[in-house]
């Protein structure tokens, strides 16, 4: 059978298969499976992400009507039963695991954050998604719906998502964030939901600083005042230390700011345990989360986590976790824009399928020559604002 790489082929080459093969060893079940592999399992959900298949029946009558490609990938036609029992079935820990190991990959290759100081930043925060009730009971959140929370920490290198957690709806922030394990010297940013003073306690204690703002409803003294640039928008700046039953869970004293946006005009007030920083660069931190809603919103709009194709929490869950990796993939195709000029034309034809929804023509052509194919001359972009 002849062999012609196509666009799909070159963007799985980016997984090294003895690497998935070590997770699938790690994370199975019992008996390896003799037809369907975990591979084209995850070669199947790859292309339902990328051409945006609306239903379990569509992405599989599709897949199969390119049995010889498939072939050279690895993978196996299968039926959709099969497939729908392998996504409820097999863990999705697997994919979890893989989403861990790519990030690694792209955090290698990424752009350090914007600003000065050389500390990791981060914004935390969650999004809900929103289910049937009568088809995902197990995730009940209203009386009448049910929905999901995927939980995330965004690294400002790159603008990558480090920790995804999905837990139901009713779960709280704060009950994620405290297991979160940071490297000491870390900022993390966060808004007002993720207020606990224990928390805040448990960062300052081990060397870790955060941003977020303050509750109207906040308890407190002043201890010591700082003078500010006006001109910045910075209004105050000054130590405070927290009263009052909750406040006295957070002993330390802290950093109260407060900050007039001059295009808005909005006032706003931050609290942080970093005292080096400048009051104008506070604010400027806080003003940088809200690039995780802006991750929010894109992986809504261009990734297939709306609409799910199996009900059984560990489908849901294997789902995001397959979007989450086509988006660090992207993200490293966006990263490697100054490889040698061989390889550029490759990543530049996969960063224009990958950017939009890939017809399924188009996801199984072979790369064209870049004299062949005018658009992917132009220097193509990927930015989040």
């Amino acid at each position: 059978m002849a062999h012609c790489n196509t666009v799909f082929h070159s963007m799985l080459k980016f997984i090294p298969r003895h690497q998935f093969a070590a997770l699938e060893s790690r994370h199975s079940t019992g008996r390896k499976p003799r037809n369907f592999s975990r591979w084209s399992q995850f070669v199947h959900l790859m292309f339902m992400q990328l051409t945006g298949r609306t239903s379990l029946r569509d992405g599989i009558q599709s897949m199969n009507s390119r049995a010889k490609n498939l072939y050279h990938m690895g993978a196996n036609p299968v039926s959709r039963s099969t497939f729908a029992d392998a996504n409820n079935k097999r863990p999705a820990s697997l994919y979890e695991t893989l989403f861990e190991k790519i990030y690694q990959r792209c955090l290698a290759i990424s752009p350090k954050h914007k600003f000065k100081f050389k500390n990791k930043l981060y914004s935390l925060d969650a999004s809900v998604i929103d289910l049937s009730l009568g088809a995902f009971p197990w995730a009940c959140f209203r009386r009448t719906k049910s929905a999901v929370k995927i939980h995330t920490l965004l690294d400002h290198s790159g603008y990558l998502p480090a920790f995804v957690v999905m837990t139901n709806g009713k779960t709280h922030e704060t009950k994620v964030a405290k297991s979160l394990n940071l490297d000491r010297g870390s900022i993390v940013v966060e808004d007002r939901a993720y207020t606990d003073y224990k928390w805040f306690a448990k960062l300052q204690e081990n060397g870790i600083f955060f941003v977020t703002r303050q509750k109207t409803n906040a308890v407190y003294r002043v201890v010591d005042r700082r003078a500010v640039n006006k001109k910045q928008g910075v209004s105050s700046d000054q130590t405070i230390g927290l009263i009052g039953t909750k406040g006295q869970q957070c002993p330390s004293p802290l950093r109260r700011i407060g900050y007039r946006d001059p295009e808005t005009k909005k006032h706003y007030v931050f609290l942080t345990n970093n005292f080096k920083l400048s009051a104008k660069t506070i604010a400027d931190i806080y003003k940088e989360r809200w690039q995780i809603e802006i991750f929010f919103r894109w992986i809504k709009q261009n990734l297939k986590i709306k609409a799910f194709i199996g009900n059984s929490r560990n489908a849901v869950m294997t789902q995001i976790y397959v979007a989450l990796i086509a988006y660090l993939l992207l993200c490293m195709f966006k990263f490697l824009s100054t490889v040698p000029a061989s390889l550029q034309n490759l990543i530049r034809i996969i960063q224009l399928n990958l950017f939009r929804k890939c017809t399924l023509k188009e996801l199984f052509e072979p790369p064209p020559p870049k004299s062949q194919n005018p658009i992917i001359n132009k220097q193509l972009s990927f930015t989040f604002g």
